[in-house]
């Protein structure tokens, strides 16, 4: 069913309903009334995350972004799209790389949506993404943008910064280096004067939900951040500050960036390293440039305010992983 976006929107293909900012939007859809027809690799893995939810609105067709009968599936049943599906870390040896996940997945599901004749289209992608980014993560994410922009559909585009949240991997790892006991520092890259903007899972869901029924948003890329910017120094401090348990003992321990890199084209590529402590090259590279935003254009056109990261932290910082 061909739909140019606004109020009527019903039926929400949903792709990457079973990951962390997924599983916000998935609920956030619901919430709002639409159904969501999900394409999932494993069923009984959005089954698990459906505990609580109307399940009867939810649909699930088993698949990969590079299934072309399930993609098609998906698409006939749906009136627009919510494309969240990426990669931080990628696995070459089972052919998950950058490029991959983030252009050609992204390919795949505007040209599914296109045969299936829908138009409204909302599509994840990140800060910093750009022609010649430094970090191929950057530069993978801009490809699919371009494929984006270029095609037919009524899109919408965010570039979040790093997104946080109770359950989220990046929460996770932040109480691992203030709580736990290995490692024995902080880590961090480089100076650690560089800047982030955590930003709320729940904004995340809130506007890529909401573009659904705001024509004004069509053709419109929206950086989103939170309210005020971190360095990866301040950051870690607020995180000491407000994670229970945290040792305070700990010190913060720069790691010097060409060291950094050696150690995530070796050591991090075995299994001697735990994999929510490994890093790759990218991570490096992107750790050394700020990754912040003017979010006056988000919150005009969605009419609320970011949530202020050590607000929310203190809201959910009992509930981390």
């Amino acid at each position: 069913m061909n739909t140019n976006g606004g109020t009527d929107i019903k039926r929400v293909l949903l792709t990457g309903a079973t990951g962390f900012v997924g599983r916000y939007v998935l609920r956030e859809l619901l919430r709002r009334g639409h159904t969501a027809i999900c394409l999932v690799r494993s069923k009984m893995a959005l089954s698990r995350v459906c505990d609580g939810l109307d399940r009867s609105r939810v649909i699930a067709v088993e698949g990969s972004l590079f299934n072309r009968k399930a993609l098609a599936e998906a698409a006939a049943q749906s009136e627009a799209a919510i494309h969240l599906v990426g990669i931080i870390m990628e696995r070459r040896l089972v052919g998950q790389t950058f490029d991959r996940v983030h252009r050609r997945g992204t390919e795949a599901v505007v040209d599914a949506l296109m045969e299936a004749g829908i138009s409204r289209y909302v599509h994840m992608s990140a800060l910093g993404s750009r022609e010649g980014a430094v970090a191929e993560y950057h530069r993978s994410k801009f490809a699919a943008e371009q494929y984006v922009r270029e095609s037919n559909l009524d899109w919408t585009i965010f570039r979040p910064s790093v997104i946080h949240g109770c359950d989220g991997e990046f929460m996770e790892l932040m109480r691992t280096f203030v709580a736990g006991l290995v490692p024995p520092v902080i880590p961090y890259f480089g100076t650690g004067e560089s800047k982030i903007q955590p930003v709320s899972v729940r904004d995340v869901a809130h506007c890529f939900v909401d573009s659904l029924r705001r024509d004004a948003t069509i053709g419109q890329i929206y950086p989103m951040g939170g309210p005020k910017a971190y360095s990866w120094k301040q950051l870690y401090l607020a995180c000491q500050r407000l994670i229970p348990h945290a040792k305070r003992w700990k010190p913060m321990v720069g790691q010097p960036v060409p060291v950094a890199r050696f150690l995530a084209r070796t050591v991090m590529k075995t299994p001697l390293v735990p994999k929510k402590l490994k890093f790759n090259t990218d991570q490096v590279t992107m750790s050394q440039e700020d990754s912040i935003c003017d979010i006056t254009p988000v919150e005009a056109a969605f009419g609320i305010k970011m949530r202020d990261f050590e607000s929310e932290l203190g809201r959910y910082a009992d509930l981390i992983g």
